[in-house]
C-alpha cells in the first residue's frame, strides 16, 4: 500500500466517526446521508458540510440539521493555479478546525489537486454515477447510453490523483432501459446512490482496513 494513503481510525456508535461532506449543488445525497444519520446509532457523525459557492442549495439540509455549514468559494486570484491552491488550503483550515476524520464528496463538482490529495488519501472518499472503471468522468450516463449498456450503476471510492481512478469500495447495479434519457438514468442511478453512500460510510467508519484487504490482502 502507497505509504501517503492514510485509512481513518475504526470508529464505534459511542465514539463515530467525525465527517466532513461536501457538496455544490441541491445536496440529495447529503439529505440522505443525514437521513440515514437520524435514524439509530451509526459509527459516523456529520460534523460539517461544505459548499464551493454560499448559495449552494444544500447548505440548506445541514442548516436544517443544524450542523454548520460554510460555503467557500474561489478566492479572487488573477493566477489560477494559485487561486486553486488557495482555495484548497481554505478548505483544508476548515477540515482541520472541526477535526475531520473522513471527507466524503456527495455530488462535489471540482477536482483537487495533488497537493490537497496528498494531505487526505484514505480519508477522502466519492460516489460516481456508474460502474468504474467504465465511464468514467464528468458524462457518465451520456457514455453509458452511447455504448449500449444494458447495466450501470454507481461506485464508492477513495480518491486519488486521477479522475475517478481511485481504489473502488463498494457498487450497486442500476439496469439501463430500452429508450431511456439521460435524465431517466440519472434518476434511477440517483436512487442506488441514496441507498448506497449512508451504509457504505457506515462499514468504512466501522472497519476501514477491511476495504483496502479485499484489494490488497
Amino acid at each position: 500500500m502507497d505509504g501517503s494513503f492514510t485509512l481513518p481510525r475504526d470508529a464505534s456508535t459511542s465514539d463515530p466517526l467525525r465527517i466532513a461532506v461536501m457538496i455544490s449543488g441541491g445536496g440529495s445525497g447529503l439529505a440522505s446521508i443525514l437521513s440515514y444519520e437520524s435514524f439509530g446509532s451509526r459509527f459516523f457523525r456529520t460534523v460539517l458540510v461544505l459548499a464551493d459557492s454560499n448559495e449552494a442549495g444544500g447548505l440548506g439540509h445541514a442548516r436544517k440539521a443544524g450542523i454548520d455549514s460554510i460555503g467557500i468559494p474561489l478566492p479572487e486570484i488573477g493566477n489560477k493555479k494559485e487561486q486553486r491552491l488557495k482555495h484548497e488550503e481554505l478548505i483544508h483550515e476548515q477540515l482541520e478546525e472541526y477535526n475531520t476524520e473522513l471527507i466524503i464528496l456527495a455530488g462535489y463538482m471540482r477536482i483537487f489537486t495533488p497537493v490537497f490529495v496528498s494531505k487526505w488519501k484514505g480519508r477522502l472518499i466519492n460516489i460516481h454515477p456508474s460502474l468504474l472503471p467504465k465511464y468514467p468522468g464528468a458524462h457518465a450516463h451520456r457514455d453509458a447510453l452511447a455504448d449500449g449498456a444494458v447495466i450501470s450503476g454507481c461506485t464508492v471510492h477513495f480518491v486519488d490523483e486521477g479522475v475517478d481512478t481511485g481504489r473502488i469500495i463498494a457498487q450497486s447495479e442500476v439496469p439501463v432501459l430500452t429508450g431511456d434519457s439521460i435524465g431517466d438514468l440519472q434518476e434511477r442511478v440517483k436512487m442506488a446512490e441514496h441507498a448506497l453512500y449512508p451504509r457504505t460510510i457506515d462499514a468504512i467508519a466501522e472497519n476501514p482496513s477491511l476495504f483496502i484487504d479485499r484489494q490488497d490482502g
